[in-house]
């Protein structure tokens, strides 16, 4: 049965987004799957196909971009999803963030003379893992929102791990970057060819521990990951130095996704959903409710005051998110102070005509006082979106946190870093309390910002999300932006530069700008230098159209948007 006519969506759409009706050329897909890796598109398409829901998708997208790009995502981690129900046109957030253990502490990361330990010290050690939560969002989501077995969804990436699949280049020159983890024990013995040299380019790579654990997980759930055998070899591998962990088997078996409404505020003629705190979605609202009282909808990629505009909001944006959001059933969010409109008015006031020094974080009502945080943040991150022939949306964003996650490997999976999203120091100079200190049980704060994006009526208009660790609300906000208010592609948005504007630096790629605009924003007091490290963006997206669907590959990472079936 068909819920909701994506035609009559995709008029709606084409009108809002200033495109004729006329500029479709040829019938779209009417359900289509959008992420960074070739096998794991086919795996939604082919869930979709066999008359999946979009829920259905994305367990087979997660568990294959667990295989294809362990860097990134996998079962070990955790994930924030979106989903949109064309019936009650409503958005729900489901929360997949990992948990700290009972165990932990404030100071959890710092060196007995209380100083902060190196990131390179903390990452690698049994301490920086939290109760993985990915699969268990996935698995009560499915429960809810699914048509198919859980159990049949899996099947086809076991096989493909345990044949082995090609490993890409992205992966390779990744295993050669200087993060921390490439140097692990784990980490090198896996990616070891099977002559005992480190892989190339489209090498096999077999995984039958993977293929394994996937066949549990189709058996048991999520049960299969947080109690049993691989509850216990987890427990066993973070008791294993360097700085052992705390986590038990009662901390894994204790762990609970979190479900919601999606937090949804007005963008001109639209709303934008997103996960609530501790999720990034906070902050790409600051982002956009800042750049409502600009005049940014009337600039293009081609004009500098565009880019101008946009990087000043997300200082503004980067300076109340990195100091009041956190895990809001520990600390205080001022979450309606953040995203009122008279507030956000008042913060756009201070862009003028020439950047000036870094802002400093604003008083919005109900704020608590909080200390600067002080959180080291890198990308290895995924982020997909599935729409499937009835109208049902997916934006999910997925991660192990760093790249290869802490390092250590189970069952044919690597396991996440994701505690150290706390901020290393809990406390300033002065003893007030950083937002996003550490706590037992506590989840720490995430710049992932899967977003859905309706129209006044509440009808389905674009998804988007992005990896990339702290710069992921940069990377939203310009896609946003770019299908939005520069009404481009979703193709044309996903691929603008980009540039992430975080206090007095201003992280770009100057090459990828059209004529004039470097200058221009350097006429303006913004230099701009490039390097994000390890990690750019991935912004997958797809928009309704006319007749369907349009979506959005990042070109800097190896994904496709790919549609099929019939309504």
């Amino acid at each position: 049965m068909r819920l909701i006519g994506l035609s009559a969506l995709g008029l709606l759409a084409f009108a809002l987004l200033g495109v004729p009706s006329g500029a479709a050329e040829a019938a779209r897909p009417q359900a289509m799957v959008a992420a960074a890796n070739p096998a794991a598109v086919e795996a939604g398409l082919k869930v979709l196909r066999r008359g999946g829901t979009a829920l259905d998708a994305a367990v087979a997208v997660q568990a294959t971009l667990g295989l294809v790009e362990p860097q990134s995502s996998g079962l070990g981690g955790g994930a924030f999803l979106a989903w949109y129900d064309p019936a009650t046109r409503k958005v729900t957030a489901y929360d997949g963030r990992e948990t700290a253990p009972l165990g932990a502490s404030r100071a959890m990361f710092l060196h007995a003379d209380g100083t902060p330990m190196s990131y390179g010290e903390a990452v690698l050690s049994g301490r920086s893992a939290g109760a993985p939560g990915a699969i268990a969002m996935l698995f009560i989501a499915q429960k809810e929102h699914g048509k198919l077995p859980w159990s049949s969804l899996f099947e086809d990436t076991a096989k493909l791990a345990s044949d082995g699949f090609p490993v890409g280049p992205r992966l390779v020159g990744l295993l050669h970057s200087p993060a921390p983890q490439t140097k692990a024990p784990d980490v090198i013995a896996y990616f070891k060819g099977e002559d005992g040299t480190a892989l190339k380019p489209g090498d096999r790579l077999k995984n039958p521990a993977y293929a394994a654990t996937l066949r549990r997980i189709a058996t048991r759930g999520s049960d299969a990951l947080l109690k049993g055998k691989i509850a216990a070899d987890i427990v066993g591998r973070l008791a294993q130095e360097p700085l052992p962990g705390t986590m038990t088997l009662t901390d894994l078996a204790a762990y609970r996704p979190h479900k919601s409404e999606a937090l949804c505020r007005p963008y001109r003629v639209w709303t934008v959903c997103v996960p609530p705190p501790p999720s990034g979605g906070t902050a790409t609202l600051i982002g956009l409710g800042v750049l409502a009282n600009t005049d940014i909808a009337s600039r293009g990629p081609a004009d500098p005051q565009g880019w101008y505009l946009l990087a000043q909001a997300e200082r503004l944006m980067y300076a109340d998110d990195l100091r009041y959001v956190a895990d809001p059933a520990f600390v205080k969010v001022p979450v309606q102070g953040l995203l009122d409109p008279a507030y956000l008015a008042a913060r756009a006031k201070l862009i003028t005509d020439h950047a000036g020094p870094a802002p400093i974080p604003g008083h919005p009502a109900g704020a608590p006082t909080y200390g600067p945080d002080a959180t080291k943040e890198p990308g290895g991150t995924s982020s997909f979106v599935v729409v499937d022939r009835w109208g049902h949306v997916v934006a999910m964003t997925t991660t192990v946190e760093s790249l290869f996650g802490d390092g250590r490997m189970v069952d044919g999976f690597f396991l996440n870093n994701q505690l150290t999203d706390f901020s290393f120091n809990p406390d300033n100079s002065d003893k007030t309390p950083a937002a996003n200190a550490p706590g037992p049980g506590k989840r720490p704060r995430s710049s992932m910002s899967p977003a859905i994006i309706l129209d006044k009526d509440g009808r389905f208009v674009a998804a988007i999300g992005s990896p990339g660790g702290l710069a992921i609300p940069s990377f939203v906000l310009k896609g946003i932006v770019g299908v939005l208010d520069w009404k481009l592609t979703m193709q044309e948005a996903v691929a603008l530069p980009n540039l992430v504007a975080l206090g007095d630096n201003y992280i770009s790629e100057p090459k990828k700008f059209a004529p004039g605009v470097v200058d221009g924003l350097a006429a303006r007091g913004v230099t701009l230098r490039g390097g994000y490290g390890v990690e750019e963006s991935g912004l997958h997206g797809v928009i309704a159209r006319a007749d369907g669907l349009e979506g959005g590959a990042d070109p800097r990472r190896e994904g496709v948007a790919k549609g099929c079936c019939e309504p």
